[in-house]
């Protein structure tokens, strides 16, 4: 059996999704050729004040500042000593050769190592911070189900990526179901580029491949050239077309800010190159969701092999 009949047996088990898909008929892995399928997140939907009036006063306006804006900020949710322990034996699995940085230099004098992505296949410490039992609860509560680790990615420094909605690189079926939660190690100076995100950017239509006319065979033959060349224009395109205005992480050691899977965001510029910005990115999708890659075309493996390595 091959590893991608292996994931769709699995998948086979019940979903989420009020329309089932016939893998085996899918022309490829990509948006247009999944059908339009509830439900909507629940904090999606426009019917969500009963339900909400049901919650605690705290989980409840954090649902409602979710609903209106995309995002929530938990302040030190991470305990310090939890958060030094881990990147510590991220250090040391460097130093060791588990782990190997690329330099990924942004400019002159920039000597920080580059990012790191499913850290915590190497690094056990990162799975008890990226799994951290009080960011799981809020993670179910915002999704409407249990959520299961997609994805991690560790940084030293600020990415200043372009502005871009995770969904068009992780997809899930039905859509809206993912969710990525941005951990800081350390007080992140402002200088040292920041998250940068877009409230309520997330109410914006969905952007995929298709719309944008980039081709699985662009991506194989291109890379990420035609989807800088037509996505990111067309993301700047919609931040100033609705007046959207950027905010700024300015995190303090154990804060995490989680948003929702259409939430424009990326990483501001880093005013400061010898600046660090200590950070854990985690990315989740609820149970029962299918994940796949949009621009590549592919399903997601890591939904069923995303396990912690001991090191």
């Amino acid at each position: 059996m091959s590893l991608v009949d292996s994931i769709l047996r699995r998948f086979a088990r019940p979903s989420i999704a009020e329309l089932p898909v016939d893998f085996a008929h899918l022309s490829a892995f990509r948006a247009e050729y999944f059908p339009d399928s509830g439900p909507k997140p629940w904090l999606d939907c426009d019917n969500t004040s009963q339900r909400l009036e049901a919650l605690p006063p705290e989980q409840a306006e954090l649902c409602r500042h979710w609903a209106e804006t995309g995002y929530v900020v938990l302040p030190k949710l991470i305990p310090g000593a939890l958060l030094d322990a881990a990147w510590q034996a991220y250090e040391d699995a460097v130093q060791r050769g588990v782990i190997r940085l690329a330099s990924e230099p942004a400019g002159e004098g920039d000597t920080l190592p580059g990012r790191f992505l499913n850290p915590h296949k190497r690094v056990r410490a990162f799975c008890r911070v990226a799994r951290y039992p009080a960011l799981m609860r809020c993670l179910e509560r915002m999704l409407g189900h249990p959520a299961k680790l997609l994805q991690t990615i560790a940084s030293h420094k600020g990415s200043q990526q372009s502005a871009h909605s995770d969904s068009i690189h992780m997809t899930t079926y039905p859509l809206g179901y993912l969710a990525a939660a941005w951990i800081a190690f350390e007080d992140i100076n402002p200088d040292s580029g920041p998250l940068e995100f877009y409230p309520g950017s997330h109410r914006l239509p969905y952007v995929f491949s298709h719309h944008l006319q980039i081709s699985v065979d662009d991506m194989k033959h291109e890379g990420y050239a035609t989807y800088r060349a037509r996505y990111e224009p067309l993301v700047q395109e919609m931040i100033a077309g609705h007046g959207l205005q950027p905010k700024f992480f300015a995190a303090r050691k154990g804060d995490v800010l989680i948003w929702h899977a259409n939430l424009l965001h990326g990483g501001s510029r880093r005013r400061d190159l010898s600046l660090t910005r200590k950070a854990l990115v985690g990315h989740y999708f609820a149970k029962g969701a299918f994940v796949y890659h949009d621009l590549s075309a592919v399903a997601s493996r890591q939904q069923y092999f995303s396990g912690c390595l001991v090191r």
